[in-house]
């Protein structure tokens, strides 16, 4: 399941979000602080949101401290990126865990700190605002509605 999570990122960094998915039971359930609690095709077309929003930006994503049993598994993920709505350089450092089924991810819960991805991402409003749940539940609705936006035009 170690090759399973470094074909994840490895095509993550590459902004290869087929192969990605490839990795992704169909009955996935994926979480972050940014986007909440996302099942199936939406969490998949998330992925694809967001390789499709790189291509041609500065992007890097650096994966490391792999662990994995035929269960469950971790990994430590860090994505250099410049947020698309304010151009500011942000650095996420992110812990996953993973559930496996049938040799594919069933279950990808990604763990950071909103708060200091809002310092970074948005400045000083996010320095103020990002470590409230009101913040988490505004940047929840937009980035949802985002990927509905996304998947309608799919």
């Amino acid at each position: 399941m170690k090759i399973l999570i470094k074909t994840f990122y490895t095509a993550f960094n590459n902004l290869d979000a087929e192969t990605m998915i490839s990795c992704y039971h169909h009955d996935i359930i994926f979480e972050d602080p940014a986007f909440g609690i996302l099942k199936g095709e939406k969490a998949k077309n998330m992925w694809r949101m967001l390789c499709a929003s790189q291509k041609g930006n500065t992007f890097d994503v650096k994966f490391s401290k792999i662990e994995a049993d035929e269960k469950k598994g971790s990994a430590h993920w860090e994505a250099f990126y410049n947020f698309s709505k304010t151009g500011r350089s942000v650095h996420n450092k992110i812990d996953a865990t993973f559930e496996f089924k049938d040799g594919k991810i069933i279950n990808h819960i990604d763990h950071f700190d909103l708060h200091n991805w809002a310092k970074q991402a948005i400045g000083f409003k996010g320095f103020l605002l990002g470590g409230t749940s009101f913040f988490k539940t505004k940047l929840q609705g937009q980035t949802n509605a985002l990927l509905s936006k996304f998947e309608s035009k799919q």
